[in-house]
């Protein structure tokens, strides 16, 4: 029988390229950088499935200018699938999948990493120190916001932001808020579910978790700033474009916050030079999945959901 072809469009783990290998006649682009518009159109009319990451973005006019796709599925590689339209995947009887479960852990854990790196102003101490200006240890030398016994606000509370309420509860002792569309509960820890515009006015800690796409886009607003308190830090390791970006500057500006932490941008790769100047912003490039394995089980979910597909099952991971 005939192997169905595979287009991976950024080189993924070792593991994972040996094992499409195997699976399907495989073609693994070279170039790590996203995979522009008229490719990812020819690429629909020349593979039978694609395995895309964020950054390759799969537009309405991406598929309307593949008449006829070859394609049935997208496994994509992450689980955020902002970057797919969705409506147009399905005109077209393409199907969609994702990686979510492979992201929780290491995308939590990096939540939490970025809090502490705001509230100690750990930035701040790291490049004082490689500057070589450091003069010592005095006492009120880069003071920060305690952590332990603080509050934190979880906007969202999929799987990752339960992951987050776990750590910050066991680990730090924290109070946990955290805003939801639709009612929820963390099992082991005790946390209270309130309207968005409360936890951001209680929050020393505002963490967000939710998908990407129109629905949270500019969640975080000039009237969401308007809300905190100048002691609020701001952590983003959902979508860039969750977070207003010039509201935000604006806020760090005026003092209205006191610091940010983020993984991702609103239109990454571009960062605004007004936060890469800002001593108070913390910024990662897109590190939430970035551990050896976590990647590796990114690729081999999506292999499961490309297997199960073509055996004619619906695979676990379907979101369209």
């Amino acid at each position: 029988m005939k192997r169905p072809r595979l287009l991976i469009t950024r080189p993924l783990p070792a593991r994972v390229h040996e094992r499409a290998g195997v699976l399907f006649d495989l073609t693994i682009r070279k170039d790590a950088g996203p995979t522009q518009g008229a490719d990812l159109s020819a690429a629909l009319a020349e593979y039978d499935a694609i395995l895309p990451s964020l950054g390759d973005a799969f537009s309405r006019e991406v598929f309307a200018a593949a008449a006829e796709p070859r394609c049935r599925i997208l496994a994509n590689f992450g689980a955020g699938v902002s970057h797919i339209d969705l409506a147009a995947a399905a005109s077209a009887g393409i199907a969609v999948t994702n990686t979510p479960g492979a992201v929780t852990g290491p995308t939590a854990d990096l939540a939490m990493l970025l809090l502490l790196m705001s509230a100690r102003r750990a930035g701040e101490g790291e490049r004082l120190v490689r500057s070589g200006y450091w003069q010592g240890w005095h006492p009120v030398q880069l003071l920060g916001h305690d952590v332990s016994g603080s509050t934190i606000g979880i906007v969202g509370m999929g799987r990752i932001g339960q992951e987050v309420a776990r750590r910050a509860a066991a680990g730090f002792g924290m109070r946990v808020l955290f805003h939801n569309r639709s009612p929820k509960t963390v099992p082991g820890v005790e946390a209270t579910q309130v309207p968005l515009d409360e936890l951001l006015k209680r929050a020393d800690f505002v963490v967000l978790t939710v998908p990407g796409g129109s629905e949270t886009r500019h969640l975080i607003d000039e009237r969401a700033f308007a809300l905190m308190r100048p002691e609020t830090h701001l952590i983003n390791v959902s979508r860039g474009e969750v977070v207003d970006e010039a509201a935000l500057v604006r806020a760090l500006g005026d003092r209205r916050i006191a610091g940010a932490a983020l993984d991702v941008y609103e239109f990454e790769p571009a960062v605004p030079a007004a936060l890469r100047e800002r001593d108070d912003v913390v910024l990662l490039p897109h590190l939430g999945s970035a551990t050896r394995a976590a990647r590796e089980a990114m690729g081999m979910t999506a292999l499961d959901n490309l297997e199960a597909f073509f055996r004619g099952e619906v695979p676990q991971d379907r979101v369209a």
